[in-house]
């Protein structure tokens, strides 16, 4: 029998090791990327924010790739003496901040074992360091496709000028830190796109529509890329694996037949793919 094939979409950077461990478990598995990362245009943001180190309380990355640009610009000679807390919202996030040299002891992030990994969980795992009057520094992503003046409002926002609504990852969390009396700042460390597709995964992602291969998804803009890519494609008889509920839901709109959810970890993505939906 043919050995169940599994698609991976995160970025090309991200991909390999989650191919590899699934080669390695019996599986036929292959990248698809349905993002592309690259460094923020308006660097001198991010630059800014090095030099307003030592102001924040704490500094909040929203992906591994935040924290993987965002110290690509680290100043030279900056240690952590005094420095603030760092806030991840899942192991991938937390592994790249201990690549990125930041020690243990500085990191936040939701337990190995919480229900989910996002804004929400790493709330409740920090509300009660929040000092009132002290800024908080979002890192984040921005669409690649945004204007100038977008991205420059991303970095200049601040949370009680920011668009908050309530459940919805770095929003949802700024409007906490509002009401805890701290301010919360954004900065666009990289940029995300929609990759462009070959012919040959063109025709991998339609076959891959109803042949009963398994679409890991972590981001809803992953979904909402395929979308644009495959604008007539039917999805009814696809079947995935999303990160979180949200993804989920994103994945459910498109059409997706058959949604599974599951933790972002290789482990948990195994019980996934070894279950009946």
């Amino acid at each position: 029998m043919l050995a169940m094939r599994v698609i991976i979409t995160r970025p090309a950077g991200d991909a390999p090791p989650w191919v590899d461990a699934l080669q390695a478990a019996g599986y036929t598995a292959c990248a698809l990327p349905l993002i592309e990362v690259g460094p923020a245009r308006h660097t001198q943001a991010v630059a800014q924010a090095w030099a307003q180190w030592p102001s924040f309380q704490a500094v909040m990355f929203v992906s591994a790739q935040a924290v993987r640009y965002f110290f690509e610009s680290q100043p030279a000679g900056n240690t952590w003496a005094n420095g603030p807390r760092c806030w991840a919202t899942g192991p991938g996030t937390h592994k790249a901040l201990l690549q990125a040299g930041v020690p243990e002891a500085s990191i936040d992030s939701p337990a190995a074992d919480a229900a989910q990994f996002d804004s929400e969980a790493l709330w409740r795992r920090v509300a009660s360091q929040v000092k009132a009057g002290q800024p908080v520094l979002i890192v984040r992503g921005n669409d690649a496709s945004a204007t100038a003046e977008g991205a420059a409002a991303i970095n200049n926002a601040q949370a009680e000028h920011s668009t908050v609504v309530a459940g919805t990852g770095r929003d949802w969390l700024a409007q906490q830190l509002q009401a805890a009396g701290a301010s919360a700042q954004f900065v666009v460390a990289y940029e995300r796109r929609a990759p462009a597709w070959s012919a040959e995964q063109q025709a991998l992602a339609a076959q891959a529509a109803a042949d009963g291969t398994v679409w890991c998804f972590s981001s809803s803009q992953a979904i909402h890329h395929l979308a644009q890519a495959m604008p007539t494609q039917s999805w009814a008889r696809a079947r995935c694996i999303a990160t979180h509920p949200r993804i989920a839901q994103t994945a459910r709109s498109l059409g997706f037949g058959e949604i599974q959810i599951s933790k972002p970890s290789f482990a948990d993505l195994l019980v996934s793919l070894e279950s009946p939906a």
